[in-house]
């Protein structure tokens, strides 16, 4: 009798590595609606939660930046200038809570079976895409009840969305590699986004900062991503800084590119370590 052996291991190739994700296409569905049950089961208000956390910030920004620090909107209602700035930071911000600590989260999973890892922390942000989503039904009745005109700027959300999921992404490739390694990291994560929502601009406009600094203060990447959804959404009555805009573009691309090489690279030891 001869006898037969399976071995299971990783595409040795990317285009192997593609291949695999085609294949494992159920799995990513299924925990993405897993984490989609979990985050809203056996809760108090359900998916009002995604609709209430926006609207809270909104209110205490709104009176810190627009009653009290008397921030310039350009003639924007100041509750719909921070609301349109807070969809795509709250989309980054969950997007990195989720897959940050996404990979030991599914440790047990991770060190029984092979399956591309990058399932994992690709479904979570595809979770937040949903809270995402859900506010942003929100801002478009903000925007018909204050009243604000749509323009032709709107056609170019799906590319600024695109740019917001790719630098939540590689955020949190890098994020999530190496919490498996580091476990302190999980401890950074609420750091580096409390720290980051006052860095950027989203209870204020971008233009408040000095032109000379400009430039420098679009090396955060979510700069150029909150101004292109505020410009997108109410741009007629708002500037956009190209140059700052192109370099946070540059950055979001880096960031995601060595974001994926990195997780790439480390990925074969996930079960090992984990």
């Amino acid at each position: 009798m001869t006898d037969y052996h399976l071995v299971i291991e990783a595409g040795k190739t990317e285009r192997q590595y593609v291949k695999d994700l085609w294949r494992y296409r159920e799995l990513f569905a299924f925990l993405a609606w897993r984490e989609i049950l979990i985050r809203y089961k056996q809760t108090v208000l359900g998916i009002l939660w995604a609709i209430m956390r926006p609207l809270l910030t909104m209110l205490v920004f709104t009176f810190v930046f627009g009653k009290l620090a008397k921030f310039p909107s350009n003639g924007i209602p100041y509750p719909l200038l921070v609301f349109a700035g807070m969809l795509p930071w709250q989309f980054f911000s969950s997007s990195l809570q989720e897959s940050g600590g996404s990979l030991i989260a599914n440790a047990n999973m991770i060190s029984k079976v092979y399956f591309p890892r990058l399932v994992i922390p690709v479904s979570s942000v595809i979770v937040s895409l949903v809270d995402f989503l859900i506010s942003f039904g929100i801002l478009l009745v903000m925007m018909i009840f204050y009243p604000v005109s749509f323009s032709w700027n709107l056609l170019l959300l799906p590319f600024l969305l695109l740019i917001a999921f790719a630098c939540s992404l590689g955020a949190g490739l890098w994020l999530s590699a190496l919490s498996v390694k580091y476990r302190d990291f999980r401890y950074i994560i609420p750091f580096l986004l409390q720290f980051g929502l006052y860095i950027s601009p989203v209870g204020f406009l971008s233009s408040v900062i000095p032109e000379k600094w400009r430039l420098l203060y679009s090396m955060n990447p979510m700069v150029g991503v909150i101004d292109g959804f505020r410009w997108a959404l109410l741009g007629e009555k708002l500037s956009f800084y190209w140059p700052g805009f192109l370099i946070s573009l540059l950055l979001v691309l880096f960031l995601f590119s060595t974001g994926l090489w990195y997780f790439r690279n480390t990925e074969k030891t996930f079960a090992d370590v984990i």
